[in-house]
């Protein structure tokens, strides 16, 4: 009598790639620095004002295009074995939780900047259109992202300045937001993140990196940290800022006059969009002018405009970004 053949065994589990956990922790510190010294400026603890700063900006802009990228990567590792729909749907709903959390949160404590289309938006948009390029040979991906990254220097049309379509990112008018990541070209990042996952990925099979595992504290911390990323990114900011709000109680700062918050406020949500920093300073100090010669400084200061004035302001915030906008 034959022996019954032993069953077939299960497939093993893909091992994780802890040097990617280990570079999202990495971009999460770099984003705490910029948050912190965003928040020192916000409040007018440091001179610097870190949003209008070109040096500020361009790290602002490395640090999500590093977790754009690794957005691209991290979708690539995880469908090595196809797409686990429940996995990445329950994935998608949280991250789309959180970017809903922000743009609420965002909403009530800075109505006038709030975020309605930051990173966390992004990467579940992203993450959706992103899904088809998985099925591509990476040439076809590779031009896709040149393409994404192009697109805003080549699409223009007034109705795409419409605030309603400004998280697209072919807007050329001013964008009022503490955090601005639109599809355009942002989605180039996610993409690149793909194509450098799909080249790298036959390379790593028995490779140092992919059998690398955190040794010291720290870097098991930075490594907790980037496969717990999400989490960390919706609590560091609170705290940032309810220790600031501590020490300014146990310290308050000098006032600052009224003309000069403003400014600083204006220049700030202006520095979030595509505009330089010298437009943005012409735009905001035409913009006072053309409030106090209107009458509606007073009203834009208090936040007590009716709908009638605030197209006004609107209309007048437009006419001083041409060139010959008066001062």
């Amino acid at each position: 009598m034959s022996a019954v053949p032993p069953p077939p065994a299960a497939p093993s589990p893909r091992l994780r790639l802890e040097a990617v956990d280990l570079a999202r922790g990495l971009a999460l510190l770099a984003m705490f620095v910029f948050h912190f010294a965003y928040d020192l400026s916000y409040f007018g603890l440091i001179e610097t004002d870190v949003p209008a700063e070109p040096g500020w900006r361009w790290f602002a802009r490395l640090i999500a295009g590093s977790f754009l990228t690794l957005v691209g990567v991290s979708l690539v590792l995880a469908t090595r074995d196809g797409l686990n729909r429940p996995a990445f749907l329950k994935r998608l709903a949280m991250v789309t939780s959180a970017a809903a959390l922000v743009t609420i949160a965002t909403f009530f404590a800075m109505p006038r900047s709030f975020i309605f289309f930051g990173i966390l938006h992004h990467v579940a948009l992203g993450s959706v259109l992103a899904l088809p390029f998985l099925r591509l040979p990476v040439v076809a991906v590779a031009g896709a992202a040149i393409i994404a990254f192009a697109l805003p220097f080549l699409v223009a049309h007034p109705l795409l300045d419409e605030p309603w379509l400004a998280w697209l990112g072919f807007s050329r008018a001013p964008i009022v937001t503490a955090d601005f990541v639109p599809v355009f070209p942002w989605f180039g990042c996610v993409l690149s993140g793909m194509v450098l996952a799909r080249l790298a990925l036959p390379r790593l099979a028995g490779s140092r990196l992919a059998a690398w595992r955190p040794a010291s504290l720290p870097a098991r911390i930075i490594t907790w940290g980037g496969r717990h990323s999400l989490l960390v990114y919706l609590v560091h900011q609170p705290v940032f800022i309810g220790a600031l709000m501590l020490a300014l109680q146990l310290n308050p700062p000098q006032p600052m006059s009224e003309e000069r918050g403003f400014m600083l406020s204006c220049q700030r949500s202006c520095g979030t969009g595509p505009l330089g920093t010298d437009t943005c300073e012409r735009l905001c100090a035409c913009t006072v002018d053309s409030l106090k010669r209107e009458s509606l400084w007073r009203e834009t200061l208090t936040d007590t405009l009716d709908p009638t004035q605030r197209e006004r302001v609107s209309a007048l915030a437009k006419a001083c970004l041409r060139p010959e906008a008066p001062r």
